[in-house]
C-alpha cells in the first residue's frame, strides 16, 4: 500500500516541466509527503485493528452463550450455609439470594436449571441449609429436598391469653420466658398502631399486646429473639384484619364501635362459645348487655366468668373453672375484670381467630341476652328472657352437659 502511494505522488511530476522545483523545495515536499504517508498507514491500521477487536467481540458472545452460564461442579469441601426463600419469591429472586450466600457461581445457570426441572416450581418458602460453590442442578435439587429444610414450626392454638403464648414459645424455643414478657411491655414498639387503642368510652387504656398476637403455625428465623417473634405475630394479625377489612367494618355496621372494643368482644367470643358456629352469636350477647340496658341485668356488663380468670393470670395466677371461683373472686370491685364491672373490660383477655373476629365484626341480628351450652358438641342455645334461659338449662341438665341449673 505504501508503494502505491509512492506512485500516486511519483506521477503528479512526469511528463511536465514546469512542475520541476528547486532542490532545497523539492527536499521539504519530499519530507512533507513522506510524514502524510505515515499518518495515512496508522490511520488505516488503527481501523484494521478496531474491525479486528468488533469481530472478537462478537465471536466472545457467540462462543459464551454456546458454552452457557458460568456454573460450578458440586464442591465437597464447601461450607455450610443457611438461606431464607421468601413467600413469593420467583425463580430469579432465588437465583439472588443464592448468589449471594456463595451456593451457585451465576444466577443465570439457576435459572436455567430450574428451567430444565419443572419441579423447582415446587420449592417451599422457609430456611434451607446449603452449601457453598454447588452446581445450579444441585443447588435446585437440595432446595426440593425438605430434609434440608429448617422445620421450626410453632402452632399457636386460638384463644391462648399473651402470658400462655409466651410459656408456649419459651418451650419450644429455649428463649426464656421473661424475654417475652420484655418484649411484650410496648406494643407500639410491636408494630401495633396507635389508633388500635382508641376506645368510645372515657375509659383509660394501657396499651396491651393481648388480642394482637395472631393465633397461626410460624415458622421463626433460627436466630429469632422474642422481640422478632413477637413482631411477626402481630403483623400477622394486621395483615389478616386489614384482608377482613376489620377497622373500617366494625364502626360502619356496629353503630361506631371502636375496633378494639370489637377485638374485646371477638376474645370474649372466643373463650364463651362452644362451638365456631357461635362465635356471631356470642359476640351479640356481649354488645347487648354492654350497650343495652333491660329489666333482667343489674348492670351494662359482660357477667362472663372468664374475664375474672383472666385477672387472675394477669396476677401470674393459674385460672381456675368457674365452679372454683368464689363469689369475692367474682365480684371483687377492685377488679376491673370482675363479673360485674361495667361497660368495656379494659382488654382482650386472649387472642382471637380469624373465625371469632368475624363474629365479633360482623355479628346476626337478635336481642339474645342469655346463652347456655346443651349438647356435648358444644352448641349452645340463645335467649332474650331470663325464663327462656332457665328453660335452656333444664335442657342442658338433662343433656348432661351441667350438672345443675343455674337458674
Amino acid at each position: 500500500m505504501i508503494d502505491e502511494l509512492d506512485r500516486a505522488f511519483d506521477d503528479d511530476h512526469d511528463g511536465d516541466p514546469r512542475q520541476e522545483l528547486p532542490p532545497g523545495e523539492a527536499s521539504r515536499q519530499r519530507r512533507r509527503f513522506g510524514r502524510m504517508r505515515s499518518v495515512l498507514a496508522m490511520c488505516l491500521a488503527l481501523v484494521l485493528l478496531g474491525a479486528l477487536g468488533v469481530g472478537a467481540v462478537v465471536v466472545y458472545k457467540k462462543i459464551s452463550g454456546a458454552l452457557g452460564a458460568s456454573d460450578w461442579a458440586t464442591s465437597a469441601d464447601g461450607t455450610e450455609v443457611q438461606v431464607e426463600i421468601k413467600s413469593g419469591d420467583t425463580q430469579a429472586d432465588i437465583a439472588r439470594t443464592l448468589k449471594a450466600a456463595g451456593v451457585i457461581a451465576s444466577e443465570k445457570a439457576f435459572v436455567e436449571a430450574g428451567e430444565r426441572n419443572p419441579d423447582a416450581l415446587r420449592i417451599q418458602p422457609g430456611f434451607y441449609k446449603m452449601r457453598t460453590h454447588m452446581s445450579a442442578k444441585d443447588a435446585v435439587l437440595r432446595l426440593l429436598d425438605l430434609k434440608n429444610r429448617i422445620v421450626n414450626g410453632i402452632t399457636i392454638p386460638e384463644g391462648l391469653s399473651s402470658f400462655r403464648v409466651f410459656k408456649l414459645l419459651a418451650a419450644k424455643t429455649g428463649i426464656a420466658e421473661a424475654d417475652f414478657r420484655a418484649a411484650a411491655e410496648d406494643p407500639l414498639a410491636l408494630g401495633v398502631p396507635d389508633w388500635w387503642f382508641n376506645r368510645t368510652d372515657d375509659k383509660k387504656v394501657t396499651p396491651s399486646v393481648e388480642g394482637f398476637l395472631f393465633p397461626d403455625t410460624y415458622e421463626f428465623a433460627p436466630n429469632a429473639t422474642a422481640e422478632s417473634m413477637l413482631r411477626v405475630m402481630v403483623n400477622r394479625f394486621l395483615t389478616v384484619t386489614g384482608s377482613m377489612n376489620f377497622a373500617d367494618t366494625v364502626p360502619a355496621e356496629l353503630g361506631g364501635i371502636a375496633p378494639y372494643e370489637a377485638l374485646i368482644v371477638a376474645s370474649l367470643a372466643q373463650a364463651e362459645a362452644g362451638n365456631a358456629d357461635d362465635f356471631g352469636k356470642v359476640a351479640r350477647v356481649a354488645y347487648n348487655r354492654v350497650y343495652k340496658r333491660i329489666p333482667d341485668l343489674t348492670c351494662a356488663c359482660f357477667q362472663f366468668d372468664v374475664t375474672v380468670n383472666y385477672s387472675r393470670e394477669l396476677a401470674g395466677k393459674d385460672p381456675k373453672p368457674s365452679s372454683g371461683l368464689s363469689h369475692d373472686e367474682l365480684t371483687d370491685a377492685k377488679n376491673p375484670y370482675n363479673r360485674n364491672a361495667e361497660g368495656m373490660i379494659p382488654t382482650p383477655i386472649n387472642n382471637p381467630g380469624k373465625a371469632a373476629l368475624e363474629g365479633a365484626m360482623s355479628p346476626p341480628k337478635g336481642d339474645w341476652y342469655y346463652f347456655v351450652a346443651t349438647d356435648r358438641q358444644g352448641h349452645s342455645a340463645f335467649s332474650e328472657t331470663f325464663e327462656e334461659f332457665c328453660q335452656d338449662n333444664e335442657t342442658a341438665v338433662k343433656n348432661k352437659v351441667l350438672q345443675q341449673s343455674s337458674c
